[in-house]
Parts: C-alpha cells; structure tokens; sequence
C-alpha cells in the first residue's frame, strides 16, 4: 500500500492577482498561493486524498508564506526546498473581462527552476499512486533534469503519470523549445490533461477531434482530458468519447485555478476506479463532477487555499 495517492513536481509561486483600485487610482494586487501542481495537490486533498509537492521557493516572505499555505492545504511538504539565493518566483495577472487571463512573470531567475535532480526524492515518488508533472519545470536544463529524473522513477515504480502542458509562452525562450517539452510529456504519460487552444497550438489543428486523434496517432496515452472552458469538457478513453456541458455561472470573476480543479478532480476517478477502470458512463460522470468543481473556483479569487468541498459540488450539481 502506497502512502501517497498523488505526488506533484513543479512550481509554487504567488499570484498577484487584481482585487480593485486604490483611493488615488493605482491597481490593488492580492498576493494569492499559486502553481499548477499545488492547486491541483490542494483539490485532491480536499477531496480527502494523501498529497505531497516537491518545488523550491525563496527563503523569503514569500517563500515563508507559500510553505504555510501548502502545508495547511493538507499537502506534504517535506520536498519543499527553500533556496538561500534565489527568490520566490511571481506573476502578475491581469484579468481582462470575461475572466480570462494574461501573465507577467518575474522569473529570472526563480526559486521554482533551481530544483536539481540531487533533491528529487526517489522513495517518496516510488510510494505514490499516481505522479503529476506540467512544462514549468522543464523551462531550463537543471530543473528539467530534475522532473526528467522524477518521471524516470515515476515509471519504474508503476505510478500512473499525469501531465497537464500548462503553456505559459512567456516562460520559454521560444515556443519550438516548449514544444520540444509538452512532447517529452506527451510520450511519458498515462493521463493528459490539456486546454483547447494548446490542442490547437499544438495540433494545428481548429478542430478538437481531429486534434486528439493526431495525438492518439502518435502517443499511447490511454486517457486524455480536454478542457474547454465555457464549452465544457471531453473525455477521450481508449475508443470511447464523452462530453459534458459546463456549469456556467453568473457570478464568475476569474477563471485562476479552474484548469487546475479540473484536473485534480479527474485525477479522483483515476484512483476512484483505476486508469482501466472507465466506461462511458464513469467518463460521463468524472467529468459532470470536474466541470461543477472548476465552475466554483471562477467564483472564487485565487485557487489553492479556496478549493471547492464534495458538499459544495454536490449542491451544485443536483441544482
């Protein structure tokens, strides 16, 4: 028995996001905990699983703040690295007004890409179920190193590897190196989780199932969760094809997080009923389940310390 059912690698970073405007006018920014892996780390252990992260933040402030936060989202936070030279990786989001987002990014270097692959922690990775990886930590060679090493072990051990692409374009040094990465993800794992516009960067394709099946046509990867926003979502499951609506709601104000909650709730079926567990049915509800839950969370500002409860999307669903 595995004592960890989800180990995540990547980045933790703050989020700068809007919350208003000063009394002379300036741009209010809300410092919020954030970082594809820990929100979805932060999700699955609302929902009552073991979670543990392996990242590095700044021995700073914000560092401090980052670690308190994932340790009282109920993540394991021993492969938590602080560097003594490096600080805490930051992004500014700018909402524009149907929610969506553009990000600055104060990252040169950052805390997150100073991982080594002298700190990943084989045994912790060998007693997880499943192990979930994005692109962040592919964007430069040491910590690339490092999550290649991680998926290594990941692999030998039998874990189901999860990865979401992520794309942040003003991350990398050119979009063919980031493809050159979401590549390495792509022949790696078990389940991916990806956006509609990365299909269609990815793809060249406008059309989301002729998208997956050039991706099908070229990796084996027998589950694949596309999310698309206000269209809802899909499921391709070996021969099987599922959609679901979305839950859209009136009172959205950003759409930080949503992705993330997505995933990590896909990721509850995966150990619910097995990566060979699916039919049509499980996909249908796996889905109707994720979509509720990412719904919530563009309600809500920030993502990691404000996860959505089973009760809550439950309520939602049955509306």
């Amino acid at each position: 028995m595995k004592n960890y059912d989800v180990t995540a690698l990547g980045e933790l970073l703050i989020d700068f996001t809007e919350n208003g405007v000063s009394g002379q006018g300036n741009p209010l920014f809300e410092a919020n905990p954030g970082g594809a892996p820990c929100n979805v780390l932060a999700m699955l252990s609302k929902l009552g699983h073991s979670t543990a992260f392996i990242g590095k933040v700044g021995k700073d402030f914000f560092g401090e703040q980052l670690k308190s936060a994932v340790t009282e989202a109920g993540i394991h936070a021993g492969s938590l690295y602080m560097d003594e030279e490096v600080h805490t990786t930051l992004a500014l989001v700018h909402t524009g007004p149907g929610g969506d987002r553009d990000f600055s990014f104060y990252r040169n270097p950052g805390a997150d890409m100073m991982l080594t692959e002298a700190e990943v922690p084989a045994e912790q990775i060998r007693d997880s179920r499943i192990f979930h990886f994005g692109t962040l930590s592919m964007t430069h060679e040491g910590v690339r190193a490092a999550t290649r090493k991680a998926v290594g072990i990941a692999r030998e051990s039998g874990a189901v590897i999860s990865f979401d692409p992520n794309l942040r374009p003003p991350l990398w040094k050119s979009l063919e190196d980031a493809r050159e990465q979401v590549k390495y993800g792509l022949a790696h794992c078990d389940v991916l989780k990806i956006s509609d516009n990365e299909i269609q960067w990815f793809t060249g394709e406008e059309d989301f199932d002729a998208g997956i099946d050039i991706l099908r046509g070229q990796y084996q990867i027998p589950l694949i969760l596309l999310s698309m926003g206000k269209e809802g979502s899909r499921a391709y499951y070996r021969g099987l094809r599922a959609e679901v609506k979305p839950f859209l709601q009136q009172n959205t104000i950003e759409t930080t997080g949503a992705g993330d909650t997505f995933g990590a709730c896909c990721l509850h079926y995966v150990l619910k009923y097995g990566i060979d567990g699916f039919d049509e049915q499980k996909l249908a509800e796996m889905l109707t389940f994720a979509n509720a839950a990412a719904s919530i969370i563009t309600t809500r500002k920030g993502a990691l310390r404000v996860m959505p409860s089973v009760a809550e999307i439950e309520e939602l669903i049955n509306r």
